[in-house]
């Protein structure tokens, strides 16, 4: 018996074959699935268009909501706090730094210089929550966090409610 014998190469009639020359549908439903892509790509809290030129990278974040504040911790390593920026304008919370970094070797025989460049840029949409007036920023290790506390209205208070018996 050989492979040719196992395959059935009479096709069932309850099976239709369409054939259509309409491409356009098709190319309709590939842009509108791009489009889509495009869209959640760039939609968001952070901001991926930068200047490609520069080295700009995202930096990593973690954030953590409490009962009181959200925290935010970003990772800046080897970058100064000093040219650490972090601004919080209306519910946009914006951390941007540079590192510049130049090193000189001298001997008899020889000269070394190197240097480097980096920057970082990241946006991120604080909840309506968020006082963002009274953020604060703290920076150690190579970390920077920022804290944000909520507005008053939205931390939860809870109340203990006395059970009654029922008659």
């Amino acid at each position: 018996m050989t492979i040719r014998d196992l395959i059935n190469w009479e096709r069932p009639f309850n099976i239709p074959i369409s054939r259509s020359n309409d491409l356009l549908p098709s190319f309709a439903s590939l842009q509108e699935d791009m489009n889509r892509l495009f869209e959640r790509f760039y939609r968001g809290s952070e901001v991926y268009l930068t200047n490609w030129d520069k080295a700009t990278t995202i930096p990593a974040v973690n954030i953590a909501e409490n009962g009181n504040s959200f925290r935010i911790e970003a990772e800046l390593p080897g970058m100064p706090p000093e040219s650490i920026d972090v601004s919080v304008s209306g519910n946009m919370l914006t951390i941007k730094g540079e590192k510049k970094e130049e090193k000189e070797e001298k001997d008899e025989n020889y000269i070394r210089r190197e240097s480097s460049y980096g920057s970082v840029y990241r946006q991120i949409i604080l909840p309506e929550a968020a006082n963002g007036e009274k953020a604060d920023a703290s920076f150690k290790n190579g970390v920077l966090t920022v804290t944000v506390p909520k507005k008053a209205e939205a931390v939860q208070q809870s109340k203990k409610l006395q059970i009654k018996k029922a008659a």
